[in-house]
């Protein structure tokens, strides 16, 4: 869309960000208003349009023509049934944009084609023993060329580019992931988001792992219902992210949530980390020690083998650590709410929850109001979806939390 297109320029410009805003900034911010409404309620006719913003009718009518005319919103039919006109919702269209996700962990990574809505439309796998930046950028190349190769000329050119979400400091988990040190350094001198955009015809963006899965929670799982969140991945470590306001809240390095680093009591005394206890490379060592094939967590992370009376150990033991980091970070923010997910199938997820909220029952919680905790709804594709919402957040939409202020 023109207006959109623009955006980039007129924002580069303007020096100081409490300043003025002209006619072709406020006819952007306008335009991403609108489609981040729509995104938020699902559908809304040009009167609800105005009610929730404020905007004059004329101008919301001018808005969304220009929004359906670039394909970006489509019309539902005709609401009859009130008085005068007939209403006509209107809705984000699916094909309007792609984009492209890619997670990169420590034991796999995931490339993902998502559409306008939130739909993943494509997705390719990579297991591995651990990550190097020349396998990764080879899985992208050949899998980004392959997506393209198979899309209408029309849809390749409505992408808006590629999403990345890595673990931070990914060099300093070596010895957990049983990766050779020097292998592992190479990230540390490997800016993946610049070789990426220096080989794709379209704008690379990066983000933290679980912080891009709390993006995903945030705008498509349970994100709407709650003000303020703590957000646990369960991956082959843990991590999170926090939601403020209905805000996500990347704090100062932009590293917020790294709940996998919170200091923890060990088994055997001691300290040590809460990855040390709610990951999925603990279960990893446990089926090991038993002398179990543990290859399904990572390759069929939606269906793994049956692995009995193990892996319920794991999931009360993981449901256990939850609890004690629950009751943490609640002691410090006053969390409505706490959503845990991971990288396996819904299944899973549902005990782990359950099993923490059994384990914070427990606990002595005298002067903490206990959080809700629920079960994510995006799944083990959070962080690749999150990755994928970068370039349409970016480009299209506005921050979250002002979708909570509206006129109504």
């Amino acid at each position: 869309m023109a207006g959109l297109d623009i955006e980039q320029d007129a924002v580069s410009e303007v020096v100081d960000p409490m300043g003025g805003a002209n006619q072709t900034r406020v006819r952007v911010y306008n335009e991403r208003l609108v489609l981040s409404l729509v995104r938020r309620h699902g559908s809304l006719s040009k009167a609800d349009i105005a009610r929730r913003t404020g905007l004059s009718a004329q101008t919301v009518s001018v808005i969304m023509r220009a929004l359906e005319k670039d394909g970006l919103l489509r019309r539902g039919s005709p609401q009859r049934g009130r008085v005068g006109q007939p209403s006509i919702p209107m809705s984000l269209n699916p094909d309007g944009v792609l984009s492209f996700g890619l997670k990169i962990g420590r034991r796999s990574a995931d490339l993902i084609l998502m559409d306008f809505t939130g739909h993943v439309r494509v997705q390719l796998h990579e297991a591995y023993r651990y990550p190097t930046p020349a396998g990764v950028l080879a899985f992208v190349e050949a899998g980004v060329d392959k997506v393209l190769a198979e899309l209408p000329l029309v849809d390749r050119a409505r992408m808006a580019g590629l999403g990345i979400a890595l673990p931070f400091q990914l060099w300093n988990w070596a010895e957990e992931v049983g990766a050779p040190l020097a292998d592992m350094e190479a990230w540390r001198h490997a800016d993946i988001a610049a070789l990426l955009a220096d080989r794709l015809p379209f704008p690379v963006l990066l983000q933290n792992d679980a912080t891009a899965a709390c993006a995903a929670e945030l705008a498509f799982g349970q994100g709407p219902r709650f003000s303020d969140f703590a957000y646990f991945f369960i991956g082959s470590f843990i991590g999170g992210g926090v939601v403020l306001n209905h805000a996500l809240y990347s704090g100062r390095t932009g590293n917020a949530g790294a709940f996998g680093s919170m200091p923890f009591p060990a088994r055997n005394g001691g300290r040590n980390q809460l990855i040390d206890h709610a990951s999925v490379v603990v279960l990893e060592k446990m089926l090991l020690e038993a002398g179990r094939n543990p290859s399904s967590i990572w390759l069929t992370p939606e269906k793994w083998d049956d692995f009995g009376d193990i892996a319920d150990l794991w999931i009360e033991r993981t449901g256990h650590a939850l609890a004690l980091a629950i009751a943490t970070v609640c002691s410090v923010v006053d969390f409505e709410a706490v959503i845990i997910d991971g990288g396996f199938s819904a299944d899973i997820r549902r005990a782990i929850a359950a099993a923490a909220r059994r384990q914070l029952a427990g606990l002595d919680l005298q002067g903490i109001a206990p959080p809700v905790v629920e079960e994510g709804l995006v799944g083990s594709a959070a962080r690749a979806v999150g990755a994928a919402s970068l370039p349409l957040f970016s480009r299209y939409h506005i921050d979250q939390s002002v979708l909570f202020k509206e006129m109504a």
